[in-house]
């Protein structure tokens, strides 16, 4: 009888220590919780890119290996979205503390390089942020393809004048893990907390 308890004791306990494993894996396994869209693995997306910076210096995303990147569409001449969101940004990068920040790249490509040079690129996009990079399709092939990979949208809007004109687009950016996979699809405008929970996931 004692024998008989014993094994039942045994069994229960392996059973035990089986479910306890499983429920740890599953732990394990579970996806982190973003608060922006979790595109991990879709492949309609672009992986990577290949854009000059202000400098003229082509970038990829190989240069920023070991940092979150934030991909993000806009023009200079935006007159609300494009601002409010590379100023969320910056905010994100203070409240995220010096070594976090440290470890995170936002990059402005240009959907209007008409006129977005790069001086004035140079000049617009680190006044958000010292650490922000813009980039600059040199030519209307790159700008396509860029657009394309990402599935952004893009189109001139005509004003009062030729030089008056807006851009609409995509109100929308890509962010990218330290690993250099894409990860996140993170609606602009949305405030920094957002932001800042979603690339503390990312960094840890």
């Amino acid at each position: 009888m004692l024998t008989l308890r014993l094994a039942r004791a045994a069994r229960v306990a392996v059973a035990a220590c089986a479910l306890g494993g499983a429920l740890l894996m599953a732990g394990c396994n579970k996806a982190p919780a973003f608060q922006n869209l979790d595109i991990t693995g879709n492949t309609q997306f672009g992986a990577d890119f290949s854009l000059p910076d202000t400098n003229g210096k082509t970038r990829t995303m190989a240069d920023f290996k070991g940092k979150v990147v934030v991909l993000f569409f806009g023009y200079t001449h935006c007159p609300d979205v494009c601002p409010t969101t590379m100023a969320e940004l910056s905010q994100a990068l203070q409240q995220l503390g010096p070594k976090d920040a440290g470890r995170v790249q936002v990059l402005f490509v240009t959907v209007d390089p008409e006129r977005d040079t790069p001086a004035l690129l140079a000049q617009y996009v680190p006044a958000f942020n010292p650490t922000f990079i813009g980039l600059r399709p040199a030519s209307d092939a790159q700008l396509v393809k860029v657009t394309k990979d990402f599935r952004v949208y893009y189109a001139k809007v005509p004003g009062k004048t030729p030089d008056s004109y807006t851009m609409d687009h995509t109100a929308a950016s890509y962010v990218f893990d330290p690993d250099g996979k894409l990860r996140l699809f993170a609606r602009d405008g949305q405030g920094a907390a957002p932001w800042v929970h979603d690339i503390k996931l990312l960094l840890d």
